[in-house]
């Protein structure tokens, strides 16, 4: 009861300070946009730069302002915000936007993807932009995608070398029915713990372990606790930048060119801010002691292959066809 008191209280003012979600002022559209990083992160760093850029295209017309590091609530109700059209922006994992977007578990599943270069070439598709647009059936438009590399292991007490030693392990992973499942198809025990007790959590045990990208699992300081971190690379899961799409509707086309142009200009920026963080972070995590592993991956997709299956009658085993086909 204590917990819905408190979540209805913060919905109610931050409907109230969304009413401001596009404010238009002397000619000029302010589009509020709220999200959960700090203010170090690439993503964070990149709607800065969309900011900038959107005031470049519209000739000061348009500006952005941000609120981070969580301060106008979850990303879950940042979205519930974005489908009343009380906040203008936010951006989400693609993993809990499943339970929005039932496609969007596609990211969810280990191995669809052969690199980084096939990642991309699907996000820049017909099907990738597809992905996008599903988002309108719950009131979201879908400006782009933000690179949040892949998800590798990382672990406590002994290191992940083969599937073989997942078996048995606690393992915290992301809010979505897809990660659970790939937990339990690698014959790990996926663990529900929110990222900010996470630390906490691996310090006492309650996990033994978790699975993130290089820059969260260095910038978080879990590696001074889990000390293995085994690059098996089993999922690349997007940021997803989303936009009201009443707020979207109220733009003129013009202005929604002017949106769109940004939103590409930063893309292309944070990916080559996302390359140079993951690199930075794995040097300094090496620097610091950790054993980074550089496991065989096929033993990994062989593992999945029965996972892989199961999804063969379904719509999104249709999609990871035409994946395969790229």
């Amino acid at each position: 009861m204590k917990y819905f008191l408190v979540r209805t209280a913060l919905m109610v003012v931050l409907s109230l300070v969304g009413l401001t979600a596009c404010l238009k002022k002397d000619d000029t559209v302010v589009l509020r946009l709220g999200h959960s990083l700090d203010t170090q992160h690439t993503v964070h760093k990149a709607m800065v730069y969309l900011g900038e850029r959107l005031a470049l295209y519209s000739q000061g017309k348009m500006r952005v302002l941000i609120y981070p590091s969580s301060q106008l609530g979850s990303e879950r109700e940042m979205v519930e915000l974005l489908q009343i059209g009380s906040l203008a922006m936010t951006k989400v994992s693609a993993s809990p936007l499943e339970g929005f977007v039932p496609e969007m578990q596609l990211f969810s599943i280990p191995y669809v993807f052969r690199d980084r270069e096939h990642f991309w070439k699907v996000l820049n598709s017909e099907l990738g932009r597809a992905l996008l647009q599903g988002t309108e059936r719950v009131r979201l438009k879908g400006l782009g995608y933000y690179d949040a590399g892949s998800r590798s292991f990382y672990t406590t007490d002994t290191p992940v070398h083969t599937p073989a030693d997942l078996q048995g392990k606690k393992i915290r992973v992301l809010n979505s029915p897809t990660a659970v499942r790939t937990m339990q198809a690698l014959g790990a025990a996926a663990t529900p713990v929110s990222w900010g007790e996470l630390y906490t959590a691996l310090q006492q045990g309650v996990v033994d372990g978790a699975e993130n990208n290089p820059p969260s699992y260095y910038l978080s300081r879990h590696y001074e606790i889990s000390r293995f971190y085994s690059l098996d690379e089993h999922t690349s899961v997007p940021d997803v930048m989303l936009c009201s799409l009443a707020v979207w509707n109220s733009l003129t086309e013009q202005q929604q060119g002017w949106l769109s142009q940004a939103m590409q200009d930063s893309v292309e920026y944070q990916k080559q801010l996302w390359q140079q963080a993951s690199d930075e972070a794995l040097a300094a995590v090496k620097a610091a002691g950790v054993e980074v592993i550089y496991p065989d991956k096929q033993l990994f997709r062989d593992a999945v292959k029965e996972f892989h299956q199961s999804f063969a009658d379904t719509p999104v085993g249709q999609l990871m066809l035409q994946i395969d086909q790229m």
